[in-house]
């Protein structure tokens, strides 16, 4: 284990400052953390949000069964997964997506099958949210395990700009979308593996959305939403691989338009949409991005609807 996460009570943000004093930590200023603080091959990290630890290296597993464990958490949660959390080890499909919110790229919904051997070993091995990975080699290389995982049956579905575009000017809704997506997943998963009797997703909207698309493709299984739900193995694979899907179609579209197409929608964002158009022409945009977002209108200069020009 080289990575772990887990939330903290506010007093036990600061025992654990205490601790890490206590046992020689060098102290460290981190973006969006309390505080951060770094000892041999061990990084923890106490983010505001939540708040929660993230601790990193080769050492992790040893911090917390003989530090976090005994003395922040006051109760031993490592090695017993199975107990605590057994829905993580039944048999199930994961759903997730990537691109929602990115002005530039496709939207990818991927899935991965999971049981109690494949769960261990994706644990094992390190698999967690990818939101939580900041490096692109990294994703991939955890995607290529994913993958060679016996027993992991993966699917992975990327609706390409253009295409994304079309389906959203018939439907009008990101949501109708996205869990027609999700749907065509679990579609797909299903007829691999018939017996799976469950499937989870991150909750994107209210459930009758999801439900009325997997009626509509004649699916049965229990479904299940919900917030946070990259914190089931299944689901922080499927993110793993919707987002490796998604940054190789931004890595091999950047190059073939000879502009460094940036995430998100900032003003980043802006200057390369009009870049973009300058070197390819007006049409060049709907083949690259996401024309309803309001960034398009800041891209050509018109006004977003409901909106008039001064």
């Amino acid at each position: 284990m080289t990575s772990h996460t887990a939330p903290l009570t506010p007093a036990q943000v600061e025992t654990l400052r205490q601790v890490l004093r206590r046992d020689g930590f060098d102290f460290e200023a981190k973006e969006h953390a309390l505080f951060a603080a770094r000892k041999g091959h061990l990084m923890v990290t106490v983010y505001q949000k939540g708040p929660k630890v993230l601790i990193q290296g080769k050492d992790t597993g040893d911090f917390i069964r003989f530090t976090l464990e005994p003395e922040i958490l006051g109760e031993a949660r490592l090695g017993y997964e199975e107990i605590l959390q057994p829905d993580l080890f039944e048999p199930h499909f994961g759903i997730d997506e990537s691109g929602k919110g990115d002005f530039f790229g496709p939207l990818v919904i991927a899935g991965a099958y999971t049981d109690g051997t494949i769960t261990r070993h994706l644990m094992d091995a390190g698999i967690m949210d990818s939101k939580r990975i900041g490096s692109a080699a990294r994703i991939r290389q955890l995607a290529a395990m994913i993958r060679a995982t016996p027993g992991c049956r993966t699917e992975v579905v990327a609706i390409g700009p253009e295409r994304y575009n079309a389906l959203y000017q018939s439907c009008g809704n990101l949501n109708q979308l996205l869990a027609w997506g999700h749907a065509k997943v679990i579609e797909n998963l299903a007829a691999a593996m018939p017996h799976c009797p469950r499937a989870l997703s991150d909750q994107f909207a209210k459930p009758q959305v999801l439900q009325r698309a997997l009626r509509h493709q004649g699916l049965t299984l229990t479904l299940d939403q919900r917030t946070k739900g990259e914190s089931d193995i299944a689901v922080a694979a499927a993110s793993i691989l919707a987002r490796e899907r998604f940054i190789d179609w931004i890595d091999k579209t950047s190059t073939a338009c000879g502009i460094r197409l940036p995430l998100g929608a900032a003003d980043a964002v802006i200057q390369a949409g009009r870049e973009l158009i300058a070197r390819h022409g007006p049409d060049a945009l709907a083949k690259a991005a996401k024309l309803h977002f309001r960034t398009t209108h800041l891209i050509l200069g018109t006004p977003p609807p409901g909106e008039y020009p001064p």
